[in-house]
């Protein structure tokens, strides 16, 4: 009988294991551009000898300085009106980081105790809390943001108020969530064997543990803020002029956009850029303080 020679088995492949997300190196293109925004909203008086809303009608319509016709005094060019860009930038910076930071206090920590109070007492009060949620997002912002600018006026108050009013229904649903799951935890269990009060459990033991899923909801929602705070402002409906606003700035010269197109598109690109850096940061962020993700 003819024997079968044995057949070669092949060594199983080592299993490799993808790397873990959460130590990605760090964003530097993001962090460069958000340090840059803070330090020209900090420094924007060092930065420029030049008032953000002061007119010069002899200087009108100046190019940026690499172009014929531009010069160093206004390195950016100037609107309709001779204000130079750059300043208006500049201090542009610091209405959308000043909205920013007003409306994620306000709005983050109300969608915070929201959120906890839902998700750790259940019941008929998770369900009510749940609905304004629900009505919140079904709201659209902008619409909002009008109706409040018409009956209240325009203003700093005004769009805080309409951001807020939105941005705590985002943060309550997802704490809720955390909290849901949290709730379920042997420690909770304890705590209340103990004899802790709903108040001291809900401050000692669950807070703690969402704080850092609040801190990502915020880095996550800068650039939301900032870019809604843009587009109000854009419609009429945010930063009274001449205040510098970027988002005023680009509705000041979208009808001169193909002969003096620097007064638009200059503040629209760092809207962009600004935007897509707290993104991106947010994005890393998330991946190095959830637990999950870095064990991916």
């Amino acid at each position: 009988m003819l024997k079968t020679p044995p057949q070669r088995v092949e060594p199983p492949l080592a299993r490799q294991e993808p790397g873990p997300r959460g130590r990605r190196s760090l964003p530097w293109t993001s962090l460069f551009i958000i340090a840059a925004m803070v330090f020209v909203a900090l420094f924007a008086p060092l930065l420029t000898p030049h008032s953000p809303i002061d007119q010069s009608l002899p200087n009108k319509l100046r190019p940026p300085f690499w172009q014929e016709g531009g010069t160093l005094t206004y390195p950016l060019g100037t609107d309709t009106f001779g204000r130079d860009i750059f300043t208006r930038l500049c201090y542009g910076a610091r209405v959308s980081l000043l909205v920013a930071a007003c409306a994620l206090l306000v709005g983050g920590g109300v969608g915070l105790v929201i959120g906890i109070l839902a998700g750790y007492l259940g019941g008929r009060v998770d369900s009510l809390l749940m609905r304004l949620v629900d009505a919140a997002l079904a709201f659209p912002t902008i619409l909002f943001a009008l109706l409040l600018a018409v009956t209240m006026g325009q203003g700093l108050r005004t769009l805080v108020i309409a951001v807020s009013l939105i941005l705590w229904a985002r943060f309550a649903r997802v704490i809720r969530g955390e909290v849901l799951a949290l709730k379920t935890r042997d420690f909770i269990a304890l705590a209340t064997v103990h004899g802790c009060s709903h108040l001291r459990i809900m401050a000692v033991h669950i807070l703690p543990n969402v704080l850092n899923t609040f801190v990502i909801l915020l880095t996550l929602h800068v650039g939301v803020v900032i870019l809604a705070e843009a587009s109000l402002s854009f419609l009429g409906a945010g930063i009274p002029p001449p205040m510098p606003s970027w988002g005023l700035m680009v509705a000041e010269g979208r009808g001169k956009i193909a002969s003096a197109w620097w007064i638009s598109l200059l503040p629209g690109i760092a809207i962009t850029l600004v935007v897509l850096a707290f993104n991106l940061f947010g994005d890393w962020l998330r991946d190095r303080l959830d637990p999950k993700l870095r064990q991916l």
